[in-house]
């Protein structure tokens, strides 16, 4: 690949801050819409969860497929992988499912039964959707899922499973036409569900416009932007200025053909450019914010002690969640990073 961006500029650049900052993002947002409480509406009118998880998806098209391009061979790619997402996913899925059972408003027989089992199965297989909900949790709360962040991790390892795939179908008929016909493909798929749920009023549809092939047209901008670096580096001032005027144009009139690849390029612009500094210095607590904050969100609420009292309630969400992502960092997530990890040769 004739890439012209150093690989400095690939090691040293904002994606860590970005992802640390999507993260906080799904959960302020969460914050406000689990609670409901109306002081803290301002969340989201000005953060959107919904771009945040588009933005880590976006990363995500750029960091693999880098990854995979720079692994010696599949399985070493798969391991990086396995070793990056579940320890600590699986870490979270058995601790809300054991250590739930101390506030659970049912006894211990009936909370250690069928539909308890069944949430540790479907969790522990990304299937989290087919049973969200242990016995006795959170049915008081305005939602009953135990954590209703993980939907997007199926997406993700949907994702890093094709990526031989399409590494493969890249180099039988050429990287552009592949990235180009998947970026329309998704755009198409998320189009018909999206309008097919309009018109009969079924929120069915519209959850599957948000499954994996919805959201390819993010992972391939992300690609777009890896493979093609030099392209996009050579022509940033013809790139920007236009991503800009469509990401500004779809917030008044939506543009499904051309906003993901332009937030792609904001994104990737924003993280390759102008570095501020090594915000994973310390840790990388992108993953762990994310996967810890919802059910933090659902027991504060649930305990009732923050009730009436927004602002206390958000610092605390905050501060607890971000406790609890250092503590899956350092005690499970590095544990299992391979040793030429550049976060361990930090």
């Amino acid at each position: 690949m004739n890439n012209s961006l150093s690989n400095k500029r690939l090691t040293h650049n904002n994606f860590d801050f970005l992802r640390l900052l999507f993260a906080g993002t799904v959960c302020l947002v969460h914050a406000y819409v689990l609670s409901g409480y109306q002081r803290l509406a301002w969340i989201s009118e000005i953060l959107s969860a919904s771009a945040a998880v588009k933005g880590f998806f976006v990363i995500s098209g750029f960091l693999i497929f880098m990854s995979y391009e720079r692994s010696s061979s599949v399985l070493t790619y798969m391991s990086k992988r396995v070793r990056r997402v579940y320890p600590a996913y699986l870490t979270i899925v058995l601790l809300c499912a054991l250590g739930l059972a101390l506030v659970s408003t049912v006894n211990i027989r009936s909370y250690f039964s069928l539909p308890w089992v069944k949430y540790i199965f479907s969790n522990l297989v990304f299937l989290n959707f087919i049973h969200p909900m242990l016995p006795g949790l959170f049915e008081a709360n305005k939602f009953n899922a135990v954590n209703g962040s993980l939907w997007t991790l199926k997406i993700e390892v949907m994702f890093y499973l094709m990526v031989p795939i399409f590494v493969y179908l890249f180099r039988k008929f050429g990287r552009l036409p592949i990235l180009v016909f998947f970026y329309f493909f998704s755009i198409g798929y998320a189009w018909l569900f999206s309008n097919i749920a309009v018109h009969t009023g079924s929120k069915f549809y519209l959850e599957l416009s948000r499954q994996l092939p919805g959201y390819f047209s993010y992972f391939m901008s992300g690609a777009f932007f890896y493979y093609y670096s030099s392209c996009f580096e050579n022509n940033i001032k013809y790139f920007l200025p236009v991503s800009i005027v469509f990401v500004v144009a779809n917030l008044f009139y939506p543009l499904p053909l051309f906003e993901p690849f332009s937030f792609g390029c904001l994104i990737v612009f924003f993280g390759l450019f102008f570095y501020l500094g090594d915000f994973s210095k310390y840790g990388d607590f992108s993953y762990g914010l994310y996967i810890v904050h919802f059910p933090i969100i659902q027991l504060i609420l649930q305990s009732g002690w923050a009730a009436h009292r927004p602002l206390i309630f958000l610092s605390s969400v905050m501060s607890l969640s971000f406790i609890g992502s250092v503590i899956m960092w350092h005690l499970i997530e590095k544990r299992f990073l391979l040793r030429n990890s550049h976060y361990k040769l930090k």
